[in-house]
């Protein structure tokens, strides 16, 4: 009789559950990390001059020409604590009056939507809120 061969099968068959376990445990972890990446962004555009806001939606990496204001989200996250959202996104923004040189933006950084002024968006004509991310 050989026991070598059937504990050979026995640890194989061991290690065997052991990775599909683990593996069950870990991948709703990191599929429920990416859920909180978006890929739509609504913004709410207020004109000083005419005191209306607009809500727009943008896609990530698109470019969205609003009057004479070019916005590009780069990215957007959800918070993961529902008690007190926070949604943070990098946010690009062209003014296309600025003729002297395209490239320059006239924002290019983070926005967090509880406070707004922390990277403050500064145009003397418009004021912009991000307010959802999904």
């Amino acid at each position: 009789m050989n026991l070598k061969s059937t504990n050979l099968g026995k640890n194989r068959f061991f290690y065997f559950i052991v990775i599909l376990l683990f593996q069950a445990l870990i991948t709703p972890i990191f599929a429920e990390e990416e859920t909180y990446f978006g890929k739509t962004v609504d913004v709410k555009i207020l004109d000083k001059l005419s005191s209306k806001n607009k809500l727009i939606k943008i896609e990530i990496g698109k470019d969205y020409i609003f009057k004479n204001l070019v916005l590009k989200v780069l990215k957007c996250k959800n918070s993961k604590f529902d008690d007190n959202p926070e949604i943070t996104s990098y946010l690009q923004v062209r003014d296309l009056n600025n003729k002297d040189n395209n490239e320059v933006f006239v924002f290019n950084g983070w926005t967090f939507s509880s406070s707004p002024s922390i990277q403050v968006f500064d145009h003397p004509i418009y004021d912009l809120w991000i307010l959802k991310c999904y």
